[in-house]
């Protein structure tokens, strides 16, 4: 199967993202204590055993397209019980907690942007989803995007 032009546009577009990120800007940055230095090195490693997890746990339905392969099979389990959207969610603490750790605006305000971009692919990524499983509705409705979805009162 061909892959779609959409998904090559976006695939292009996060490779991108990830590589202006990763530029060494010394624009906008902060000092910070080194406790809250140490949380936002926390949040990155847990964005990368989150990322990892997952990666391990969709074996062959993994790709970096929106469009789910023929062979896909619907995960829901361990990290996917959580999200919806692991690896973004990983991705995502891990770009905040390193722009943290390094004290960089600049990558703080590249780790929003990426928010934003796999806020909308996800949208994009979902509607395809629902059209090759169609018991995709109830796990969306149980499971939140990005982070827990927490039921009832805290």
């Amino acid at each position: 199967m061909a892959v779609p032009q959409k998904d090559k546009i976006l695939v292009a577009l996060q490779i991108l993202l990830l590589l202006v990120w990763i530029i060494p800007v010394e624009a906008w940055n902060f000092e910070l204590s080194e406790n809250l230095q140490g949380l936002g090195l926390a949040g990155a490693v847990v964005g990368f055993v989150l990322v990892l997890v997952a990666f391990f746990q969709m074996k062959t339905s993994l790709s970096p397209f929106p469009s789910p392969r023929k062979s896909a099979k619907l995960v829901t389990g361990s990290a996917f019980a959580f999200a919806r959207h692991p690896i973004y969610s990983g991705v995502i603490f891990m770009a905040l907690g390193l722009s943290v750790w390094f004290g960089s605006g600049y990558k703080l305000v590249i780790s929003l942007l990426l928010y934003i971009f796999f806020y909308l692919k996800s949208r994009y990524e979902e509607k395809l989803l629902l059209k090759v499983f169609p018991e995709y509705a109830m796990y969306r409705r149980n499971t939140g995007r990005f982070f827990p979805k927490f039921k009832g009162r805290i």
